[in-house]
């Protein structure tokens, strides 16, 4: 018996990274899955690999798309239950105020704040619909820690979702709509990992600060996800729920 037996659940960036791992796990521990992302190709090749899946192609940040996302879900599965609102860019124009440009700005809280946005509002009747569930909010550490090494709009835009999911979560609780905001350290993802293919340096400057020695994996934040999707988990509403190996606890780290 899985831990999501009978839930159908909505990944948003499903077609790589933590997403991917996301859909691969839900739809291991027995939800069905739909896969939803930007890029055909590997969404689709995500979705073939699930037990019961389906890729949506969506822009999160565009009203319209969203909306549809949520339309199409519930013909395919009758219903929605888990909402996993993992899509997000870091582009490499992203960097300190003093150089980030407006347009880096926008582009970025269109898809990590607006998207988010947009899927709660669209997702979270769905849920109402079958008397409850689960929205999962990806922010990150960021959103409670400053950095030198600034990603300006990446870190405003996270903390924008941290806020969101809190109040969202106050005001749904007792309809049973529960909301978390995941909150990841460093991930060895495909975004994160080109940021440091070519200066090495950049990575070990980071490294010497997480307390485990190392990133995190996808599987690793993936199943995190899992336990706030399952009913494992129904009296956790509203948390920051980090999975950073203990670097926001870090002063000194060991040697």
């Amino acid at each position: 018996m899985g831990r999501l037996d009978g839930k159908v659940a909505v990944i948003t960036g499903a077609a790589g990274g933590i997403g991917r791992e996301a859909a691969l796990l839900f739809s291991e521990e027995g939800a069905s899955v739909v896969v939803a992302d930007v890029s055909a190709e590997s969404g689709e090749k995500t979705a073939a690999e699930c037990r019961e899946a389906v890729f949506e192609k969506v822009d999160v940040s565009d009203a319209g798309s969203v909306e549809a996302l949520y339309d199409a879900a519930t013909r395919r599965f009758g219903g929605v239950d888990v909402l996993y609102n993992n899509a997000g860019i870091m582009p490499p124009d992203d960097d300190s105020i003093l150089t980030t440009e407006p347009d880096a700005w926008d582009r970025v809280h269109a898809v990590n704040a607006r998207g988010v946005f947009l899927c709660c509002k669209f997702g979270i009747p769905r849920l109402l619909d079958r008397g409850g569930g689960s929205v999962i909010n990806v922010a990150s550490f960021v959103a409670l820690m400053g950095a030198a090494t600034s990603q300006i709009a990446y870190t405003a835009s996270k903390g924008a979702v941290l806020s969101m999911s809190r109040e969202l979560a106050v005001q749904f609780a007792r309809r049973g709509v529960r909301v978390n905001a995941l909150c990841p350290g460093p991930v060895e993802t495909p975004l994160l990992m080109r940021l440091f293919s070519d200066d090495p340096a950049a990575y070990e400057r980071r490294r010497v600060h997480l307390p485990m020695g190392r990133l995190a994996t996808a599987r690793e934040i993936a199943s995190a996800a899992l336990f706030l999707a399952s009913d494992e988990s129904s009296y956790v509403n509203g948390a920051t729920f980090l999975v950073d190996g203990g670097l926001s606890a870090a002063y000194v780290t060991p040697e």
